[in-house]
Protein backbone atom coordinates (compact mmCIF):
# COMPACT_ATOMS: atom_id res chain seq x y z
CA UNK A 1 0.00 0.00 0.00
CA UNK A 2 1.29 3.33 -0.96
CA UNK A 3 0.82 5.69 1.90
CA UNK A 4 -1.38 8.45 1.07
CA UNK A 5 -0.09 12.34 0.69
CA UNK A 6 -1.80 15.12 2.69
CA UNK A 7 -2.32 18.81 2.87
CA UNK A 8 -4.27 20.28 6.24
CA UNK A 9 -7.49 22.08 4.99
CA UNK A 10 -6.57 25.20 7.69
CA UNK A 11 -9.79 25.50 7.93
CA UNK A 12 -10.02 28.15 10.54
CA UNK A 13 -8.96 24.89 13.17
CA UNK A 14 -8.67 25.57 16.93
CA UNK A 15 -4.88 25.78 18.38
CA UNK A 16 -4.51 22.32 19.93
CA UNK A 17 -2.41 24.19 22.39
CA UNK A 18 -0.59 20.60 22.62
CA UNK A 19 -3.58 18.88 23.86
CA UNK A 20 -3.12 15.04 23.60
CA UNK A 21 -6.32 13.55 21.60
CA UNK A 22 -6.86 9.97 21.54
CA UNK A 23 -8.37 9.00 17.90
CA UNK A 24 -9.87 5.54 18.18
CA UNK A 25 -11.16 4.03 14.22
CA UNK A 26 -7.78 5.86 12.70
CA UNK A 27 -7.70 3.54 9.92
CA UNK A 28 -11.26 4.58 8.90
CA UNK A 29 -12.87 7.00 6.65
CA UNK A 30 -12.78 9.74 8.95
CA UNK A 31 -10.31 8.64 11.56
CA UNK A 32 -7.70 8.78 8.58
CA UNK A 33 -8.88 12.28 7.42
CA UNK A 34 -9.00 13.56 10.59
CA UNK A 35 -5.45 13.21 12.07
CA UNK A 36 -4.22 15.55 9.46
CA UNK A 37 -6.09 18.62 10.55
CA UNK A 38 -5.24 17.99 14.25
CA UNK A 39 -1.57 17.39 13.66
CA UNK A 40 -1.58 20.88 11.74
CA UNK A 41 -3.54 22.59 14.61
CA UNK A 42 -1.36 21.79 17.19
CA UNK A 43 -2.59 19.01 18.85
CA UNK A 44 -0.35 15.64 19.97
CA UNK A 45 -2.11 12.86 18.84
CA UNK A 46 -2.32 9.29 19.65
CA UNK A 47 -4.04 6.66 17.11
CA UNK A 48 -5.12 3.50 17.80
CA UNK A 49 -5.84 0.28 16.13
CA UNK A 50 -6.18 -3.41 16.79
CA UNK A 51 -3.11 -3.79 14.88
CA UNK A 52 -0.29 -0.77 14.54
CA UNK A 53 0.60 -2.06 11.33
CA UNK A 54 -1.71 -0.83 9.72
CA UNK A 55 -1.07 2.43 10.77
CA UNK A 56 2.44 2.43 9.14
CA UNK A 57 1.76 3.24 5.27
CA UNK A 58 -0.16 6.38 6.41
CA UNK A 59 2.02 9.87 5.71
CA UNK A 60 1.27 10.82 9.18
CA UNK A 61 2.20 7.78 11.09
CA UNK A 62 5.85 9.20 12.49
CA UNK A 63 3.74 12.41 13.74
CA UNK A 64 1.82 10.77 15.92
CA UNK A 65 2.00 8.29 18.64
CA UNK A 66 0.41 4.80 18.19
CA UNK A 67 -1.34 2.29 20.73
CA UNK A 68 -2.43 -1.04 19.69
CA UNK A 69 -5.66 -1.63 21.60
CA UNK A 70 -9.28 -3.80 21.26
CA UNK A 71 -11.65 -1.84 22.65
CA UNK A 72 -13.33 -4.25 24.09
CA UNK A 73 -9.99 -4.94 26.13
CA UNK A 74 -10.40 -2.70 29.32
CA UNK A 75 -6.82 -2.57 30.38
CA UNK A 76 -5.38 -2.15 26.53
CA UNK A 77 -7.85 0.88 26.65
CA UNK A 78 -6.69 2.65 29.77
CA UNK A 79 -2.65 2.19 28.50
CA UNK A 80 -3.83 4.08 25.11
CA UNK A 81 -5.61 6.71 27.16
CA UNK A 82 -2.99 7.51 30.05
CA UNK A 83 -2.48 11.71 29.70
CA UNK A 84 -5.43 12.18 27.16
CA UNK A 85 -7.46 15.17 27.59
CA UNK A 86 -9.71 14.20 24.70
CA UNK A 87 -10.99 11.04 22.38
CA UNK A 88 -12.46 11.06 19.42
CA UNK A 89 -14.71 8.06 19.46
CA UNK A 90 -15.15 6.79 15.62
CA UNK A 91 -15.62 3.14 15.71
CA UNK A 92 -18.39 1.43 14.47
CA UNK A 93 -18.90 -1.20 11.75
CA UNK A 94 -21.95 -1.95 9.75
CA UNK A 95 -24.16 -4.93 10.68
CA UNK A 96 -26.93 -6.09 11.53
CA UNK A 97 -28.71 -8.50 14.50
CA UNK A 98 -28.62 -8.56 18.58
CA UNK A 99 -24.91 -9.58 18.31
CA UNK A 100 -23.24 -6.60 16.68
CA UNK A 101 -25.25 -4.39 19.23
CA UNK A 102 -24.60 -6.16 22.19
CA UNK A 103 -20.42 -5.88 20.47
CA UNK A 104 -21.04 -2.32 20.11
CA UNK A 105 -22.87 -1.64 23.61
CA UNK A 106 -20.23 -3.38 25.37
CA UNK A 107 -17.10 -1.18 23.38
CA UNK A 108 -18.80 1.52 24.48
CA UNK A 109 -19.14 0.63 27.93
CA UNK A 110 -15.07 0.02 28.21
CA UNK A 111 -14.13 3.00 26.55
CA UNK A 112 -16.66 5.15 28.77
CA UNK A 113 -15.13 3.42 32.24
CA UNK A 114 -11.68 3.40 30.95
CA UNK A 115 -12.22 7.35 29.70
CA UNK A 116 -12.87 8.04 33.66
CA UNK A 117 -10.23 5.72 35.39
CA UNK A 118 -7.28 7.53 32.75
CA UNK A 119 -8.52 10.98 33.50
CA UNK A 120 -9.80 12.03 30.13
CA UNK A 121 -11.39 14.98 30.22
CA UNK A 122 -13.63 14.96 26.92
CA UNK A 123 -15.08 12.28 24.38
CA UNK A 124 -16.53 13.26 21.59
CA UNK A 125 -18.24 10.50 19.33
CA UNK A 126 -19.50 10.61 15.92
CA UNK A 127 -23.32 9.03 15.51
CA UNK A 128 -26.16 9.35 13.30
CA UNK A 129 -29.09 11.70 12.68
CA UNK A 130 -31.81 10.32 12.82
CA UNK A 131 -35.79 10.77 13.84
CA UNK A 132 -36.69 11.45 17.63
CA UNK A 133 -38.93 8.39 17.96
CA UNK A 134 -38.43 4.95 20.54
CA UNK A 135 -35.27 3.33 20.27
CA UNK A 136 -36.79 0.11 18.99
CA UNK A 137 -38.26 1.59 16.33
CA UNK A 138 -35.41 2.48 14.35
CA UNK A 139 -32.78 0.17 12.13
CA UNK A 140 -30.32 -1.91 13.93
CA UNK A 141 -27.85 0.30 12.44
CA UNK A 142 -29.22 3.34 14.27
CA UNK A 143 -30.30 1.86 17.04
CA UNK A 144 -26.87 0.83 17.86
CA UNK A 145 -25.38 3.91 17.31
CA UNK A 146 -28.08 5.69 19.55
CA UNK A 147 -27.34 3.16 22.21
CA UNK A 148 -23.88 3.85 22.20
CA UNK A 149 -24.86 7.45 22.25
CA UNK A 150 -26.61 6.89 25.39
CA UNK A 151 -23.90 5.03 27.17
CA UNK A 152 -21.18 7.74 26.53
CA UNK A 153 -23.67 10.59 28.10
CA UNK A 154 -24.28 8.27 30.81
CA UNK A 155 -21.05 7.60 32.01
CA UNK A 156 -18.50 10.12 34.03
CA UNK A 157 -16.66 11.76 31.53
CA UNK A 158 -18.65 14.59 29.36
CA UNK A 159 -19.42 13.36 26.12
CA UNK A 160 -19.98 15.80 22.74
CA UNK A 161 -22.13 13.74 20.75
CA UNK A 162 -22.51 14.92 16.86
CA UNK A 163 -25.08 13.38 14.55
CA UNK A 164 -24.50 13.52 11.25
CA UNK A 165 -26.50 12.33 8.28
CA UNK A 166 -25.37 11.65 4.97
CA UNK A 167 -21.68 12.61 4.63
CA UNK A 168 -20.47 13.46 1.51
CA UNK A 169 -16.60 12.88 0.28
CA UNK A 170 -15.27 10.24 -1.70
CA UNK A 171 -14.58 7.26 0.26
CA UNK A 172 -17.78 7.87 2.83
CA UNK A 173 -19.95 4.86 2.13
CA UNK A 174 -23.24 6.85 1.61
CA UNK A 175 -21.74 9.18 -0.78
CA UNK A 176 -20.06 6.00 -2.77
CA UNK A 177 -23.88 4.22 -2.90
CA UNK A 178 -25.14 7.98 -4.46
CA UNK A 179 -22.39 7.86 -6.61
CA UNK A 180 -22.57 4.29 -8.25
CA UNK A 181 -25.98 5.06 -8.46
CA UNK A 182 -26.24 7.48 -10.34
CA UNK A 183 -23.56 6.47 -12.77
CA UNK A 184 -24.99 3.38 -13.52
CA UNK A 185 -28.43 3.73 -13.58
CA UNK A 186 -29.99 6.19 -15.80
CA UNK A 187 -33.81 5.55 -14.63
CA UNK A 188 -33.76 4.04 -10.97
CA UNK A 189 -37.00 3.04 -9.90
CA UNK A 190 -36.35 2.47 -6.10
CA UNK A 191 -37.75 1.72 -2.52
CA UNK A 192 -40.52 4.47 -0.83
CA UNK A 193 -37.17 5.51 0.96
CA UNK A 194 -35.77 7.20 -1.68
CA UNK A 195 -38.34 9.90 -0.89
CA UNK A 196 -37.23 10.74 2.65
CA UNK A 197 -35.70 13.72 3.43
CA UNK A 198 -32.07 13.76 4.41
CA UNK A 199 -29.67 16.72 5.06
CA UNK A 200 -26.28 15.94 4.48
CA UNK A 201 -23.05 17.19 5.50
CA UNK A 202 -19.28 17.54 3.88
CA UNK A 203 -16.50 15.74 5.16
CA UNK A 204 -14.90 19.18 5.35
CA UNK A 205 -17.39 20.03 7.90
CA UNK A 206 -17.20 17.28 9.99
CA UNK A 207 -13.42 17.49 10.36
CA UNK A 208 -14.14 21.61 11.02
CA UNK A 209 -16.70 20.25 13.81
CA UNK A 210 -14.91 17.24 15.37
CA UNK A 211 -11.29 19.59 14.97
CA UNK A 212 -13.06 22.20 17.32
CA UNK A 213 -15.12 19.53 19.44
CA UNK A 214 -11.15 18.97 20.62
CA UNK A 215 -10.15 22.50 21.95
CA UNK A 216 -13.33 23.19 23.72
CA UNK A 217 -12.41 25.34 26.71
CA UNK A 218 -15.30 23.61 29.22
CA UNK A 219 -16.37 20.10 28.39
CA UNK A 220 -19.64 19.38 27.44
CA UNK A 221 -22.43 16.69 28.04
CA UNK A 222 -24.66 16.45 25.51
CA UNK A 223 -25.74 16.06 21.93
CA UNK A 224 -25.40 18.05 18.74
CA UNK A 225 -27.16 17.81 15.52
CA UNK A 226 -25.09 18.89 12.16
CA UNK A 227 -25.33 18.94 8.61
CA UNK A 228 -25.62 21.44 5.60
CA UNK A 229 -28.94 23.19 6.70
CA UNK A 230 -30.76 22.14 3.49
CA UNK A 231 -32.81 19.04 3.76
CA UNK A 232 -33.74 16.98 1.05
CA UNK A 233 -34.77 13.96 -0.67
CA UNK A 234 -32.61 10.99 -1.48
CA UNK A 235 -33.71 11.28 -4.62
CA UNK A 236 -33.12 14.40 -5.57
CA UNK A 237 -29.45 13.79 -4.40
CA UNK A 238 -28.86 11.86 -6.88
CA UNK A 239 -30.42 13.74 -9.54
CA UNK A 240 -28.42 16.36 -8.25
CA UNK A 241 -24.77 14.43 -8.26
CA UNK A 242 -25.57 13.46 -11.82
CA UNK A 243 -25.81 16.98 -12.64
CA UNK A 244 -22.43 18.03 -10.95
CA UNK A 245 -21.14 15.07 -12.45
CA UNK A 246 -21.90 16.02 -16.05
CA UNK A 247 -24.27 13.24 -16.31
CA UNK A 248 -27.47 12.54 -18.24
CA UNK A 249 -30.39 13.63 -16.37
CA UNK A 250 -31.52 10.89 -14.56
CA UNK A 251 -34.83 9.42 -13.79
CA UNK A 252 -35.46 8.41 -10.25
CA UNK A 253 -38.82 6.51 -8.93
CA UNK A 254 -39.95 6.21 -5.51
CA UNK A 255 -42.25 2.58 -5.45
CA UNK A 256 -44.62 2.85 -2.48
CA UNK A 257 -42.64 -0.25 -1.13
CA UNK A 258 -40.45 -0.07 1.49
CA UNK A 259 -38.75 -3.21 1.26
CA UNK A 260 -35.09 -2.38 3.06
CA UNK A 261 -33.88 -5.72 2.69
CA UNK A 262 -34.86 -5.75 -0.76
CA UNK A 263 -33.05 -2.59 -1.18
CA UNK A 264 -30.04 -3.89 0.29
CA UNK A 265 -29.64 -6.49 -1.85
CA UNK A 266 -30.34 -4.53 -4.94
CA UNK A 267 -27.77 -2.06 -4.08
CA UNK A 268 -25.36 -4.54 -3.49
CA UNK A 269 -26.19 -6.07 -6.84
CA UNK A 270 -25.69 -2.74 -8.67
CA UNK A 271 -23.12 -1.37 -6.67
CA UNK A 272 -19.60 -2.42 -5.67
CA UNK A 273 -20.32 -2.23 -2.51
CA UNK A 274 -20.36 -5.38 -0.13
CA UNK A 275 -23.72 -6.54 0.44
CA UNK A 276 -22.97 -6.93 3.93
CA UNK A 277 -22.28 -3.07 4.12
CA UNK A 278 -25.20 -2.21 1.72
CA UNK A 279 -27.89 -4.35 3.84
CA UNK A 280 -27.43 -2.36 7.14
CA UNK A 281 -27.01 1.19 5.36
CA UNK A 282 -30.33 0.51 3.14
CA UNK A 283 -32.27 -0.07 6.39
CA UNK A 284 -31.47 3.11 8.40
CA UNK A 285 -32.00 5.03 4.97
CA UNK A 286 -35.91 4.20 5.48
CA UNK A 287 -35.91 6.67 8.44
CA UNK A 288 -35.82 10.67 7.63
CA UNK A 289 -32.38 12.36 8.82
CA UNK A 290 -33.01 15.81 9.21
CA UNK A 291 -31.06 18.37 11.74
CA UNK A 292 -33.73 19.80 14.70
CA UNK A 293 -31.36 22.17 15.40
CA UNK A 294 -27.98 24.26 14.96
CA UNK A 295 -27.39 24.83 18.64
CA UNK A 296 -23.72 23.76 17.90
CA UNK A 297 -23.34 26.75 16.22
CA UNK A 298 -23.21 28.84 19.81
CA UNK A 299 -20.79 26.51 20.98
CA UNK A 300 -18.27 26.64 17.32
CA UNK A 301 -19.26 28.96 14.48
CA UNK A 302 -19.94 28.06 11.62
CA UNK A 303 -16.87 27.86 9.08
CA UNK A 304 -15.95 31.19 8.21
CA UNK A 305 -16.92 30.64 4.52
CA UNK A 306 -20.24 28.73 5.80
CA UNK A 307 -21.26 25.65 5.78
CA UNK A 308 -20.87 23.31 2.53
CA UNK A 309 -24.20 22.78 0.60
CA UNK A 310 -24.56 19.14 -1.03
CA UNK A 311 -23.67 20.64 -4.88
CA UNK A 312 -20.13 21.45 -3.72
CA UNK A 313 -19.70 19.12 -1.56
CA UNK A 314 -19.90 16.20 -4.59
CA UNK A 315 -18.11 18.88 -6.97
CA UNK A 316 -14.84 18.51 -4.30
CA UNK A 317 -15.65 14.71 -3.86
CA UNK A 318 -15.27 14.22 -7.84
CA UNK A 319 -12.85 16.85 -8.85
CA UNK A 320 -10.69 14.46 -10.20
CA UNK A 321 -13.38 13.04 -12.05
CA UNK A 322 -14.62 16.22 -13.22
CA UNK A 323 -11.35 17.72 -14.33
CA UNK A 324 -10.00 14.57 -15.91
CA UNK A 325 -6.70 14.15 -14.77
CA UNK A 326 -4.84 10.98 -14.42
CA UNK A 327 -2.09 10.47 -12.00
CA UNK A 328 1.83 10.05 -13.39
CA UNK A 329 2.38 6.84 -11.47
CA UNK A 330 2.42 3.47 -12.65
CA UNK A 331 1.35 1.97 -9.31
CA UNK A 332 -1.94 0.91 -9.67
CA UNK A 333 -3.21 0.85 -6.20
CA UNK A 334 -3.10 4.82 -7.02
CA UNK A 335 -5.13 5.89 -9.53
CA UNK A 336 -6.17 8.96 -7.65
CA UNK A 337 -4.30 12.33 -8.17
CA UNK A 338 -2.37 13.93 -5.08
CA UNK A 339 -5.36 14.14 -2.62
CA UNK A 340 -5.01 17.63 -0.74
CA UNK A 341 -8.66 17.67 0.47
CA UNK A 342 -10.43 15.23 2.24
CA UNK A 343 -13.40 15.01 0.07
CA UNK A 344 -11.25 13.32 -2.52
CA UNK A 345 -9.80 9.51 -2.69
CA UNK A 346 -7.15 8.26 -0.42
CA UNK A 347 -5.16 4.97 -1.13
CA UNK A 348 -6.33 3.76 2.10
CA UNK A 349 -10.36 3.87 0.91
CA UNK A 350 -11.86 0.83 0.54
CA UNK A 351 -11.62 -0.37 -3.36
CA UNK A 352 -15.02 0.23 -4.40
CA UNK A 353 -14.21 3.96 -3.02
CA UNK A 354 -13.96 6.49 -5.98
CA UNK A 355 -15.54 6.89 -8.88
CA UNK A 356 -15.21 3.69 -11.53
CA UNK A 357 -11.59 3.87 -13.16
CA UNK A 358 -11.22 0.57 -15.32
CA UNK A 359 -7.19 -0.14 -17.03
CA UNK A 360 -5.86 -2.11 -19.61
CA UNK A 361 -2.10 -2.48 -18.49
CA UNK A 362 0.44 -4.50 -20.70
CA UNK A 363 4.36 -4.80 -20.07
CA UNK A 364 6.66 -5.93 -22.41
CA UNK A 365 11.14 -6.51 -21.98
CA UNK A 366 13.29 -6.11 -24.84
CA UNK A 367 17.13 -6.17 -25.59
CA UNK A 368 16.82 -3.04 -26.89
CA UNK A 369 18.37 0.09 -24.45
CA UNK A 370 16.05 2.68 -22.95
CA UNK A 371 17.21 5.92 -25.06
CA UNK A 372 16.20 3.64 -28.12
CA UNK A 373 13.05 2.40 -27.11
CA UNK A 374 12.25 5.88 -26.01
CA UNK A 375 12.92 7.27 -29.58
CA UNK A 376 10.34 4.44 -31.12
CA UNK A 377 7.71 5.81 -27.93
CA UNK A 378 8.38 9.04 -29.08
CA UNK A 379 7.96 8.73 -33.15
CA UNK A 380 4.65 7.02 -32.94
CA UNK A 381 1.45 8.00 -34.40
CA UNK A 382 1.02 10.12 -37.42
CA UNK A 383 3.08 9.05 -40.33
CA UNK A 384 4.63 6.37 -38.31
CA UNK A 385 1.58 4.40 -37.17
CA UNK A 386 0.80 2.78 -34.27
CA UNK A 387 2.86 -0.71 -34.44
CA UNK A 388 0.05 -2.76 -34.70
CA UNK A 389 -2.81 -3.81 -36.90
CA UNK A 390 -2.87 -0.86 -38.97
CA UNK A 391 -6.93 -1.81 -40.52
CA UNK A 392 -8.05 -1.53 -36.79
CA UNK A 393 -6.68 2.08 -35.61
CA UNK A 394 -8.58 3.29 -39.60
CA UNK A 395 -11.58 1.74 -38.39
CA UNK A 396 -11.52 3.47 -34.84
CA UNK A 397 -10.43 6.66 -36.55
CA UNK A 398 -12.96 6.44 -39.41
CA UNK A 399 -15.91 5.47 -36.84
CA UNK A 400 -14.21 9.20 -34.60
CA UNK A 401 -14.67 10.82 -37.57
CA UNK A 402 -18.01 9.98 -38.27
CA UNK A 403 -18.90 11.11 -34.54
CA UNK A 404 -17.71 14.67 -35.16
CA UNK A 405 -14.19 13.71 -34.10
CA UNK A 406 -10.54 14.23 -35.18
CA UNK A 407 -9.69 10.41 -36.08
CA UNK A 408 -6.46 9.94 -37.30
CA UNK A 409 -7.02 13.14 -39.47
CA UNK A 410 -4.59 15.25 -37.72
CA UNK A 411 -1.26 13.57 -37.90
CA UNK A 412 1.67 14.72 -35.66
CA UNK A 413 3.19 18.23 -35.35
CA UNK A 414 6.84 16.73 -35.37
CA UNK A 415 7.87 13.16 -36.30
CA UNK A 416 10.25 13.14 -33.83
CA UNK A 417 9.17 15.02 -30.50
CA UNK A 418 6.81 15.31 -28.47
CA UNK A 419 5.84 18.38 -26.41
CA UNK A 420 3.10 19.03 -23.86
CA UNK A 421 -0.31 20.33 -26.03
CA UNK A 422 0.85 18.42 -29.18
CA UNK A 423 -1.92 16.19 -31.03
CA UNK A 424 -1.47 12.67 -32.36
CA UNK A 425 -4.17 12.05 -34.31
CA UNK A 426 -7.13 11.79 -31.71
CA UNK A 427 -4.83 12.12 -28.92
CA UNK A 428 -3.24 15.18 -27.39
CA UNK A 429 -0.28 14.97 -24.81
CA UNK A 430 -1.04 15.87 -21.63
CA UNK A 431 2.59 15.07 -19.69
CA UNK A 432 5.87 14.37 -21.18
CA UNK A 433 8.71 13.16 -19.38
CA UNK A 434 11.89 12.93 -21.92
CA UNK A 435 13.58 9.25 -22.08
CA UNK A 436 10.99 8.01 -19.41
CA UNK A 437 7.09 8.47 -19.94
CA UNK A 438 4.59 10.06 -22.14
CA UNK A 439 0.12 10.19 -21.06
CA UNK A 440 -2.10 11.01 -24.10
CA UNK A 441 -5.14 12.09 -23.17
CA UNK A 442 -7.78 10.99 -25.75
CA UNK A 443 -10.00 13.47 -27.66
CA UNK A 444 -12.18 10.86 -29.95
CA UNK A 445 -15.75 10.51 -29.51
CA UNK A 446 -15.75 7.93 -26.48
CA UNK A 447 -18.14 7.53 -23.87
CA UNK A 448 -15.67 8.87 -20.83
CA UNK A 449 -12.06 10.41 -20.54
CA UNK A 450 -9.56 8.13 -22.27
CA UNK A 451 -5.53 8.35 -21.51
CA UNK A 452 -2.79 5.95 -23.14
CA UNK A 453 0.42 6.08 -21.18
CA UNK A 454 3.71 4.92 -22.28
CA UNK A 455 6.59 4.20 -19.79
CA UNK A 456 10.18 2.81 -20.38
CA UNK A 457 12.47 1.62 -17.60
CA UNK A 458 16.22 0.35 -17.67
CA UNK A 459 16.65 -3.44 -16.93
CA UNK A 460 19.39 -4.53 -14.57
CA UNK A 461 20.99 -6.87 -16.79
CA UNK A 462 20.76 -4.80 -19.84
CA UNK A 463 17.72 -3.89 -22.25
CA UNK A 464 14.20 -2.37 -21.27
CA UNK A 465 11.09 -3.11 -19.86
CA UNK A 466 7.96 -1.31 -21.63
CA UNK A 467 4.90 -0.25 -19.49
CA UNK A 468 1.31 0.77 -21.40
CA UNK A 469 -1.65 1.72 -19.39
CA UNK A 470 -4.89 2.66 -21.33
CA UNK A 471 -7.07 4.38 -17.98
CA UNK A 472 -10.89 5.29 -18.66
CA UNK A 473 -13.56 7.08 -16.82
CA UNK A 474 -16.52 5.77 -17.96
CA UNK A 475 -19.75 8.07 -18.08
CA UNK A 476 -22.86 6.41 -16.85
CA UNK A 477 -23.78 3.23 -18.60
CA UNK A 478 -22.71 4.65 -22.07
CA UNK A 479 -19.17 4.47 -20.98
CA UNK A 480 -19.47 0.90 -19.71
CA UNK A 481 -20.69 -0.41 -22.19
CA UNK A 482 -18.06 1.38 -24.65
CA UNK A 483 -15.18 -0.28 -22.15
CA UNK A 484 -16.72 -3.30 -22.70
CA UNK A 485 -17.07 -3.21 -26.27
CA UNK A 486 -13.42 -1.70 -26.76
CA UNK A 487 -11.81 -4.48 -25.14
CA UNK A 488 -11.78 -6.86 -27.90
CA UNK A 489 -9.82 -4.13 -29.91
CA UNK A 490 -7.28 -3.72 -27.25
CA UNK A 491 -6.94 -7.58 -26.84
CA UNK A 492 -5.71 -7.57 -30.48
CA UNK A 493 -3.87 -4.22 -30.65
CA UNK A 494 -1.45 -4.22 -27.43
CA UNK A 495 0.18 -6.87 -27.16
CA UNK A 496 1.21 -6.65 -30.43
CA UNK A 497 1.89 -2.59 -30.16
CA UNK A 498 4.20 -3.70 -26.97
CA UNK A 499 5.93 -6.35 -29.21
CA UNK A 500 6.60 -4.55 -32.55
CA UNK A 501 7.90 -0.92 -30.51
CA UNK A 502 10.81 -3.17 -28.89
CA UNK A 503 11.23 -4.87 -32.41
CA UNK A 504 11.43 -1.60 -33.39
CA UNK A 505 13.86 -0.25 -31.27
CA UNK A 506 16.37 -3.13 -31.54
CA UNK A 507 17.62 -1.92 -34.82
CA UNK A 508 17.82 1.77 -33.96
CA UNK A 509 20.42 0.81 -31.18
CA UNK A 510 22.83 0.26 -34.20
CA UNK A 511 21.84 3.33 -35.94
CA UNK A 512 19.12 1.99 -38.08
CA UNK A 513 15.68 3.77 -38.32
CA UNK A 514 12.97 0.81 -39.87
CA UNK A 515 9.01 2.07 -40.09
CA UNK A 516 6.23 1.40 -37.96
CA UNK A 517 4.25 -1.81 -38.80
Amino acid sequence: MTSEPWSPLQLSLPAGHGRRVLVTGATGYVGGRLIPELLASGFTVRATARNVENLSQRSWAKSVETAQADLQQGEQVRTAMQDVHTVVYLVHSMGSGQDFMEREAEMAHTVAQAAAEAGVRQIVFLGGLHPDKPLEELSDHMRSREQVSRILLAGEVPTLVFEAGVIIGSGSVSFEMIRHLAERLPVMPGPSWLANSIEPIAIRDVLYYLAHACALREAVNRTFDIGCGQAQSFAAMLTEYADVAGLSPRKVYALPIPAPRLSGFWIGVVTPIPRGIAMPLSASMAEDAVCEEHDIAALVPDPPEGLTDFREACRRAIERQRTGTVDRTWDDDVLAAMAIDPAQPLPSDPEWAGNTVFTDVRERDGEAPPEAVWEVVESIGGQNGWYSAPALWRIRGLMDQVMGGYGLARGRRDARRLRVNDYVDWWRVERVEPGHSVTLRAEMRAGGRAWLQFSVEPLGGGGSRLRQRAVFFPSGLAGRAYWRAIQPFHALVFPTMAKNILAAAAPRANGERPGAE
